[in-house]
């Protein structure tokens, strides 16, 4: 009896040393893409009749990719300060703030305001977007705020449960200054803002997601300054880094525990080379486990989707194509275009899993040549 009672006493105590089922788990769904850099060229092709615009047909293949998910990101390259203020493009652009309803309208709600272009249009066009930007309740913004004490607030939201925060920092401004004693007005990068703001995000936050204007444009693989960011941030516990500015795309990486997007490639533009025309669209579910008392931020379903923006197609001015909804005559060779692209992205890592392109079609066979009859 001493051995059974022994047995039972080592089989209670192995079933209470095991770690236990998860107590809770909850996920939200993310979308992200790159960079809204509105031309001359976008604005004109969005003119309607009677007067404004219309960039909804330009975002209309890529609208049931984003609104399904919880939140949606992109980075508003140019200001939306509207007609009022004079409509500008490159280099200083001021863009038709109907640009702003149709990214909202196909389900973006987590919007980027600090890049190289905010104070392209001085301290007028800075007002004229946070004016926009102010009662858009369904969007949740950073990068640029009224006052210092504003800039102070980190944006928090809650999504299925899941506390968050969105923060958004630039490293550049076209050699730009904001008006003295405004320098909130942009949110410029430095190794101890983010710090500080990231300890304090953390104190509310269980996801950190940073929105980052950095690198060199036009270079497929991330800078130094881009990694040693990237290093800082995941010391800090950042969740998810959200990187934009090289007009182009560059790879997705686990930097510790974070996921780190280096670019997300232009999404919509007037740019003309193939490299700059090609963007990424990255989903996920972002998974929070509570187990004893400890959280666990975890993502599943990393997928990317290139993106194809050409000026011109069969489906119309400046319309986003899915490189799988993509054919011959919207982009000849569009097989070995996925290729170059899909391993940029990858960088031959498993951060991320790329969503296959459309089929293209065979290769017409050439009807077989008739033998000529053999002479007698």
């Amino acid at each position: 009896m001493n051995i059974f009672r022994s047995l039972r006493t080592i089989l209670l105590l192995t079933i209470l040393c095991l770690p236990g089922p998860a107590s809770g788990a909850a996920r939200f769904s993310l979308a992200a893409v790159g960079d809204a850099l509105i031309h001359k060229g976008v604005y004109d092709a969005a003119v309607i009749k009677g007067g404004g615009y219309d960039f909804r047909p330009m975002l209309r293949l890529v609208k049931s990719r984003i609104a399904p998910h919880d939140m949606a990101f992109y980075n508003q390259e140019t200001i939306l300060g509207g007609t009022e203020l004079g409509l500008s493009t490159y280099p200083m652009f001021n863009s038709p703030r109907e640009v702003g309803d149709a990214f909202l309208d196909a389900g973006f709600n987590l919007v980027s305001l600090a890049n190289n272009h905010t104070l392209d249009r001085g301290e007028k066009g800075v007002l004229a977007s946070l004016e926009y930007w102010k009662d858009k309740k369904d969007a949740v913004t950073a990068g640029s705020s009224l006052t210092a004490e504003k800039e102070k607030e980190i944006r928090f939201f809650r999504v299925n449960g899941i506390s968050c925060a969105f923060l958004a920092y630039t490293t550049a401004t076209n050699g730009l200054k904001a008006p003295k004693g405004k320098e909130h007005y942009v949110s410029l990068y430095t190794p101890e803002k983010a710090k500080t703001d990231v300890v304090r995000a953390q104190e509310k936050a269980d996801v950190v997601i940073v929105s980052m204007h950095w690198g060199s444009e036009y270079v497929f693989a991330p800078t130094a300054e881009q990694k040693k960011i990237a290093e800082h941030l995941a010391s800090l516990g950042v969740s998810i880094v959200l990187g934009h500015h090289p007009h182009v795309v560059q790879p997705v990486a686990m930097v510790k525990s974070t996921l780190v997007v280096y670019s997300l490639g232009n999404f919509l533009s007037a740019q003309k080379e193939l490299h700059k025309l090609v963007g990424l669209l990255v989903s996920l579910d972002v998974v929070k486990t509570e187990m004893r008392g400890e959280t666990r931020i975890s993502f599943e379903n990393v997928t990317g989707t290139l993106l194809y923006n050409p000026r011109r197609s069969p489906l119309g001015r400046y319309v986003v194509v899915p490189f799988d909804m993509l054919r011959e005559d919207i982009l000849k060779d569009f097989p070995a275009v996925y290729k170059k692209y899909a391993a940029i992205v990858t960088g031959g890592g498993r951060a991320i899993s790329m969503r296959a392109p459309a089929k293209a079609p065979p290769p017409k066979s050439r009807p077989a040549a008739k033998k000529a009859p053999r002479g007698k």
